[in-house]
């Protein structure tokens, strides 16, 4: 009798279903144990719901910014008073049950697909139990949702718990007025006044997102700028749209509480200063589900943060125990995720693998600009962790934009001063996340300014912004410009 390899995969998020989909079509007997649905955060309540909501904002704007300046004219325009009245609106009930309809669809297509690649999927929660076997084999308890209990036994098993929101003692969500981000999707209503703290991606996208339908926006921003990780002159132009579209910005401005004051939310700050609006978001980064699954009795070492310690092929400390995605704190990134998954599985069964790289990662955020990043970075340059030459061009100068009354972004790309080879890019755009792809196969594939310049480009195109920047990269010789 042929012997099987059985990998028992704990999480269903991208990292979980996508290694179980590469294990099932390489022969593995796999079983998926997962507590919420297969798809996890990612599909549930993170990635696909909030570029749902999103993308309802994204009409919003592109209507509220530029139908004037496009010449666009709507029948029921009020021309005749000083201050007309915004001529859109958005009914949030309708779009936020859009919002769970499309995630819970996304979640039953990749349980379909798991499952008709012959995975087995359970429902309930997994821990490892003790360490390695003599034969190599380790063992995985489920506890199901009826409270009864399963022992699975595994010669590989991966850890793709994820994360959940990070709480501030003082700042309780209570699911109504004070929310985290799995909870604005039960909103009916539109928040008249919405305090969003934490300037990261989540902040800034839900920031963005409900300034553009309809709230009145207050963003706190703990550090100098909004979205202090990413390129300093991309967060620029974002802070300088939204502060342009009404947000109150507030920078260098730590949130010490929040509470319920009948319908309205008191958010005080460090300095002692108290905002007052109707709801209030608390966007201040995730905590890995790590706790209570027996990892380090395991063998599993966790870093301070709770995190699983993973290398380049996504294997922890424990023989036969690998990890990916969120609760790794490698990159949250769903495409990361799958990622780390994909290749764990690879090289459990032995099959080729190309370890990990986060120098080709492309990553985005679904701002409005959007702002699309790969490579090394402006940071990397500053620091003098690699020698690099930077142009930067506006989009203002782009015939396209100008059509479609395009007026803040640019394109920025890092090329090695002697190759002329691409190492890195910035795309802040409307689409940045399609424009970036072009930027991405150059990392990837160590292509040169000069093939990028080569290369035939539509015209008029946002992306001949692409060209145009290598272009000029190819042709100047000072060190750095921008």
């Amino acid at each position: 009798m042929e012997y099987v390899t059985r990998i028992v995969i704990i999480g269903g998020g991208p990292g979980g279903y996508e290694a179980a989909l590469v294990a099932a079509q390489l022969g593995a007997e796999v079983t998926v144990v997962d507590s919420d649905g297969l798809g996890g955060a990612s599909v549930l309540t993170d990635c696909v719901p909030s570029k749902t909501l999103i993308a309802t904002a994204e009409v919003m704007t592109t209507f509220d910014s530029s139908y004037e300046e496009l010449g666009i004219i709507v029948a029921d325009d009020t021309p005749h008073i000083d201050t007309p009245a915004r001529v859109v609106g958005v009914d949030l009930g309708k779009v936020n049950r859009r919002v769970k309809r499309l995630a819970l669809a996304q979640s039953h297509d990749i349980t379909a697909s798991v499952t008709r690649a012959g995975a087995r999927v359970m429902r309930g929660r997994g821990r490892l139990e003790g360490l390695q076997a003599a034969d190599g084999s380790r063992k995985v308890v489920v506890r199901t949702a009826d409270g009864s209990e399963e022992t699975l036994t595994a010669d590989a098993v991966l850890v793709a718990t994820g994360g959940h929101p990070r709480e501030v003692p003082d700042a309780q969500p209570d699911g109504e007025r004070i929310l985290n981000w799995t909870q604005v999707y039960d909103l009916d209503e539109l928040p008249e006044e919405l305090i969003v703290v934490g300037s990261g991606v989540t902040g800034a996208e839900f920031a963005g997102a409900y300034q553009a339908l309809g709230s009145k926006v207050t963003l706190v921003s703990s550090r100098d700028r909004v979205l202090p990780g990413e390129d300093p002159d991309a967060a620029a132009v974002l802070e300088d749209v939204f502060r342009r579209r009404g947000m109150n910005v507030m920078a260098r401005s730590r949130a010490q509480s929040a509470k319920r004051v009948g319908d309205r939310v008191e958010v005080t700050l460090a300095d002692g200063r108290v905002i007052s609006g109707t709801h209030c978001l608390m966007a201040v980064g995730a905590i890995p589900n790590s706790s209570g699954m027996g990892l380090e009795e395991a063998g599993v070492k966790l870093k301070d943060s709770g995190h699983i310690w993973t290398d380049k092929v996504s294997r922890t400390t424990a023989p036969g125990v690998y990890a990916a995605g969120d609760v790794t704190g490698v990159f949250a990134l769903a495409s990361v995720a799958a990622m780390q998954g994909r290749i764990a599985v690879y090289h459990f069964l032995g099959d080729a693998v190309t370890p990990l790289n986060l120098k080709t990662v492309s990553s985005n955020v679904f701002t409005d600009p959007e702002i699309a990043t790969v490579g090394y970075t402006q940071a990397d340059v500053d620091a003098g962790k690699i020698d690099a030459r930077v142009v930067k061009l506006p989009l203002l100068r782009n015939p396209r934009a100008k059509m479609q009354g395009i007026r803040d972004g640019f394109v920025k790309i890092f090329c090695r001063p002697g190759t002329g080879i691409v190492v890195g890019g910035v795309v802040v755009s409307p689409r940045a996340s399609e424009l970036i792809h072009p930027i991405s196969l150059a990392v990837d594939n160590n292509l040169t300014v000069e093939q990028i310049a080569n290369a035939f480009t539509v015209y008029p195109s946002l992306s001949g912004s692409i060209a145009e920047v290598a272009r000029q990269l190819h042709t100047r010789k000072t060190a750095h410009e921008a």
